[in-house]
């Protein structure tokens, strides 16, 4: 089983924060969203990975030290990692096809802004899984339109009139990938643009039109990471999940506490200090940052900051920030200082 992941854009509706950190290797939770979600397929699959393939933008922001961070990731499920390049931001089919040589066999195609819980069986029989999440407003949304067979038989995008609540989420199960290969190369060869872009949907329908079997497989939870509210959101729902689960250190041992307390469920990071202070519920807060005579909830705070005299709630703080001060509800990106 093979993992494609198009990750190439630049996450722009997350700025600041995206300015200097690409979008799905900013940390929620204490992981990378990348990372979170290759491990969450991977564990839904319940078979070997043998290779995870990344699409990435200009090597000028997609550096040395993201493809060293995938390697690593494609390493600890036991797999090799292909690293592709998209050259130009020209739609999801385009940057399907942009890992062409490794687009054949079973895989799974996720794009690199959600995060998932799910656990179900893929359908045997189905010659692709389209992963949905059932929704209360299926007009806001892509929706898959099923027949009596409960097989997907159209994708429609924001309904005036129902056709569905199961919405899809970027993510796709194909018995053979080398099928939408083939189809997204017609897409490519005929020109077929929808907004100026090339989409996986065009190759999608061409093997419905074939007659290939389409079938959902719903998630229990999907979670967004487009911009600052929800990322936040996201944080909060995912420590509440991981304390449940119990499977991941959440509190590391190098942090240290004077005269602060921790109100679960929270991610504290490597050599964190906290002094004067109470954190939590629903905060993250990365390695080497320093906290001091301060409240915070509801709240992401990444790598090497320092925070003073601060009451946070609903506050997403970059990394090597400096911050001393009164706001409550605020969004700082990498290497900001405001004291």
């Amino acid at each position: 089983m093979k993992i494609i992941v198009p990750m190439a854009g630049r996450g722009s509706r997350l700025r600041p924060h995206s300015l200097t950190v690409p979008k799905p290797l900013i940390p929620v939770a204490g992981q990378p969203i990348v990372h979170r979600l290759v491990k969450d397929i991977a564990k839904v699959l319940k078979q070997p990975i043998d290779e995870v393939a990344f699409v990435l933008g200009d090597p000028a922001w997609f550096g040395d030290d993201v493809v060293l961070s995938l390697e690593d990731l494609a390493k600890s499920l036991g797999a090799k990692a292909s690293i592709y390049r998209q050259d130009q931001p020209l739609g999801t089919g385009h940057a399907i096809m942009s890992a062409k040589p490794s687009l054949s066999g079973p895989a799974v195609i996720a794009y690199a802004d959600t995060l998932i819980r799910a656990e179900f069986d893929l359908d045997p029989l189905a010659d692709s899984v389209i992963w949905t999440k059932q929704v209360d407003n299926p007009e806001a949304y892509g929706v898959v339109k099923l027949n009596g067979n409960d097989e997907i038989v159209e994708l429609v995008e924001k309904p005036e009139t129902f056709v569905s609540d199961q919405a899809v989420i970027g993510i796709y199960y194909f018995k053979d990938v080398a099928v939408l290969k083939d189809k997204l190369q017609e897409v490519l060869d005929e020109n077929v643009m929808n907004g100026g872009e090339y989409q996986i949907n065009d190759g999608i329908k061409r093997m419905m039109a074939d007659g290939k079997v389409f079938k959902t497989g719903t998630v229990d939870e999907w979670m967004d990471c487009g911009n600052k509210a929800i990322t936040i959101e996201t944080n909060q729902r995912m420590l509440g999940f991981l304390k449940a689960d119990g499977e991941e250190t959440l509190v590391a041992s190098s942090a240290t506490l004077e005269n602060s307390e921790i109100v679960e469920p929270c991610f504290i990071g490597e050599n964190v200090v906290l002094k004067n202070t109470t954190i939590g519920p629903y905060v993250s807060v990365g390695n080497g940052t320093v906290i001091e005579d301060s409240t915070v909830k509801n709240s992401l705070i990444q790598t090497n900051s320092s925070i003073k005299n601060a009451n946070l709630d609903n506050a997403m703080i970059g990394n090597n920030v400096k911050y001393n001060g009164n706001f409550t509800s605020i969004s700082i990106g990498d290497y900001s200082v405001l004291e």
